[in-house]
C-alpha cells in the first residue's frame, strides 16, 4: 500500500548533530521526518543530503505546532521547495495547496504526502477521504477533546485500508495517544513518532522505543484494547508490565495509558473505544464504578467483549492484604479519605486491626495519634505524585514515631517525602512498587483470561 515505513520519526533535537546521528541510528522501520521549522537557518539542500535522501521532508506553520511564522507563507514554501534540490525520498505538502511546479517535475524521484491539520473539535475525515488530493500518502491531524473522540477514526482509517489508501489520521494531545497507538489496528499505513533521545514533537506525540515495545507496527484488526484510566495516568508502569505479559501470553492485547478524570467521558469512551480491560486509578475507583452499576471502589474491570456485561475487582486490597499478613500486629494510623483509603480501611478492618484515621476533611490531632500509639502507618494520600510533594500531616507522623514499627505507601515511586520519613526513622518499609506489582500481576491475570482478542497458537 505505501513505501513509507510505519514509523516516521522526527528530528526534534535542539542541534542539527544530534538530529544527524539519531537519522543515522535508524532501522528501516522508521524514516526520520526533516522538519525545516526546527532548522530554519540551514540551507534545506544540504540537510537531504546529509541524510543520504532518506528523508521525509516539512515545514510547519506556527498555528500546525511548527515555528515557521504564519504571516510568511510564500517565504515557507520557498524554503521548502529548496529541499527538493537534495532529491528527498518524501516531501509533505499541505492538503489543499496546489503542487508547485517545481515539485511536480521532481515527480519521477520524490513522492509526495498531502497532509492537514485540522482545528480542535473538526472531524472532516471522512468527507476529505472522498476528494484526495494529488499524493502518495495522507495525514490527517485533529485534536483530541474527550478519550473518546479517538473511536471516531476507525471507521475512516478501515475504509482508507480496505481502498488501499496510505493514510495515517490521528489526534494529538494527552487523550489522543490511543489514535497513535492503536493507527495499525484501525487502518493506518504509518505514524509518527518521537527520537528517543529527544523531545516529543507535538502533544502526545510518543517516543520510538514505546512504540517498538508495544508492537504497534503489527497491531491487527482483532487487538483488543485495555488501559490504565484516569488523571494523571502518563507516568504510569502498567503499559511496559502489562504488554509484556500480554506478549508472553500471546494475548492479543494492548494495554496504553487513557487520560481521563471524569465518569461521564470515561463510560462514553468505553464504547467508542471498545475497551476490554481497565486498571483504574484517581479520580475514578469510586465515580467509574458507580457509573457502571458496580459497588465500589474497583481497580480493575474486564469484559470478554464490547456490549458484555462488566466484571471487577479490587487487586488493590489483594495486594495490602497479603502485604499486611507479614506485618506485626496492633493499631494502623491510616493518612487519607479517598478511594485508596477506603480499600486500606476496609482491608485492616478486615484484619481485625484498630484503625485511626486522619484527612482533611477529617483531621486527626497529634495528641489523639501519640495516646493511640499506632504500631504500623498507611500513607493513603495523593501526596508523592509530583517530586516536590511533602509528606503527609507531618505532624500526626511525628506523633506516630515512637511507637511505629513499619509503614506501607501506596505511591510507587522510590523516594517519596514519606518512604524517606520511613527509611529515616528504620520502619519496616512495604513501598508502592511492590504493592504494584502485586496487584497488577492479579490484574494481567483477569485481562488475559478474561479479555477477548484472539491467543495466537
Amino acid at each position: 500500500m505505501s513505501l513509507l515505513p510505519f514509523h516516521l520519526v522526527t528530528l526534534s533535537h535542539p542541534e542539527w548533530e544530534a538530529a544527524l546521528a539519531c537519522a543515522k541510528r535508524l532501522a528501516g522501520d522508521a524514516l526520520p521526518e526533516l522538519r525545516l521549522d526546527l532548522f530554519p537557518e540551514a540551507d534545506p539542500e544540504a540537510l537531504v543530503d546529509a541524510l543520504k535522501r532518506r528523508c521525509l521532508v516539512s515545514c510547519r506553520r506556527a498555528s500546525e505546532g511548527g515555528r515557521w511564522p504564519d504571516g510568511d507563507e510564500a517565504g515557507r514554501l520557498a524554503h521548502l521547495l529548496r529541499a527538493v534540490k537534495g532529491r528527498p525520498a518524501w516531501m509533505d505538502l499541505e492538503w489543499d495547496l496546489p503542487v508547485p511546479p517545481e515539485l511536480q517535475a521532481a515527480r519521477t524521484h520524490v513522492r509526495l504526502l498531502r497532509s492537514v491539520h485540522v482545528a480542535p473539535g473538526v472531524f472532516d475525515l471522512d468527507q476529505r477521504l472522498q476528494r484526495l488530493p494529488d499524493g502518495e500518502a495522507f495525514k490527517w491531524v485533529g485534536w483530541a477533546g474527550r478519550l473518546g473522540d479517538n473511536g471516531r477514526l476507525r471507521p475512516a482509517l478501515a475504509w482508507a485500508r480496505d481502498h488501499g489508501i496510505a493514510l495515517s489520521a490521528f489526534l494529538m494531545g494527552p487523550k489522543g495517544i490511543p489514535s497513535r497507538a492503536l493507527q495499525a489496528a484501525w487502518g493506518g499505513a504509518f505514524t509518527y513518532a518521537a527520537p528517543d533521545d529527544g523531545p516529543a514533537a507535538a502533544p502526545g506525540q510518543l517516543p520510538l522505543s514505546t512504540l517498538r515495545a508495544w508492537r504497534s507496527a503489527r497491531l491487527h484488526p482483532g487487538h483488543g484494547l485495555c488501559g490504565v484510566i484516569g488523571d494523571p495516568v502518563l507516568h504510569s508502569r502498567g503499559p511496559a508490565f502489562h504488554n509484556a505479559r500480554f506478549q508472553h501470553a500471546f494475548k492479543d492485547l494492548l494495554y496504553v495509558p487513557l487520560v481521563c478524570g471524569e465518569a461521564e467521558e470515561a463510560v462514553e469512551a468505553l464504547d467508542t473505544l471498545g475497551l476490554l480491560g481497565l486498571s483504574i486509578t484517581a479520580p475514578l475507583k469510586l465515580a467509574l464504578p458507580e457509573a457502571l452499576g458496580l459497588e465500589g471502589p474497583l481497580n480493575t474491570l474486564w469484559r470478554r467483549a464490547p456490549g458484555e456485561a462488566w466484571q471487577g475487582a479490587n487487586t488493590d486490597a489483594e495486594a495490602f492484604g497479603q502485604a499486611l499478613s507479614h506485618l506485626d500486629p496492633g493499631p494502623v494510623l491510616l493518612l487519607g479519605g479517598g478511594g485508596v483509603a477506603r480499600t486500606s480501611l476496609a482491608v485492616l478492618e478486615a484484619a481485625g486491626r484498630t484503625v485511626l484515621q486522619g484527612s482533611r476533611q477529617a483531621p486527626a490531632d497529634p495528641a489523639t495519634v501519640a495516646a493511640f500509639a499506632p504500631v504500623g502507618v498507611v500513607q493513603a494520600t495523593s501526596l508523592g505524585m509530583a517530586s516536590e510533594d511533602p509528606a503527609p500531616f507531618p505532624e500526626l507522623l511525628t506523633a506516630a514515631l515512637p511507637s511505629a514499627r513499619w509503614a506501607v505507601e501506596w505511591i510507587y515511586k522510590e523516594d517519596t517525602a514519606f518512604t524517606l520519613w520511613a527509611r529515616e526513622a528504620a520502619l519496616k518499609l512495604i513501598g508502592g512498587i511492590s504493592l504494584f506489582e502485586a496487584q497488577a500481576e492479579g490484574q494481567s491475570r483477569r485481562f488475559i483470561e478474561g479479555c477477548g482478542g484472539a491467543i495466537d497458537s
